[in-house]
């Protein structure tokens, strides 16, 4: 698992591309923030995480390895459980958060980035 990638994945470069191409200028993983947001606007208080269907429990995607289920189970369950608490946190600090999922159109995931930094400002 220490070879995972955890920044800098396809869909979240994908969207990082799409979101620049468009003109927003953003933070990357950024680290003053719970959780390191994948991308954060920081004067409009948006932390963007990119969620992998499998590590977050995407409800359409999310499959169960059968090596091993029960720790499997516990793991990824602590994982949706920390993003939940991630979340809790940042909204206490008057962040809003938008989680993407990695299966999501990368143009779709930025339209709905694009809505929300627009009714932030």
């Amino acid at each position: 698992m220490q070879r995972m990638p955890r920044t800098r994945t396809k869909p979240e470069m994908q969207l990082r591309r799409e979101l620049h191409r468009r003109g927003m200028r953003f933070r990357v993983n950024y680290p003053k923030l719970p959780g390191r947001p994948d991308i954060a606007f920081t004067k409009l208080r948006l932390a963007v995480f990119v969620d992998g269907c499998f590590w977050h429990m995407c409800p359409l995607h999310s499959t169960m390895p059968r090596n091993n289920a029960e720790w499997w189970r516990i793991k990824l369950l602590r994982n949706v459980e920390r993003d939940r608490e991630k979340d809790d946190q940042l909204s206490v600090r008057g962040w809003h958060v938008l989680h993407i999922w990695e299966h999501e159109d990368t143009h779709e995931a930025a339209d709905k980035v694009s809505a929300l930094v627009s009714s932030l400002r």
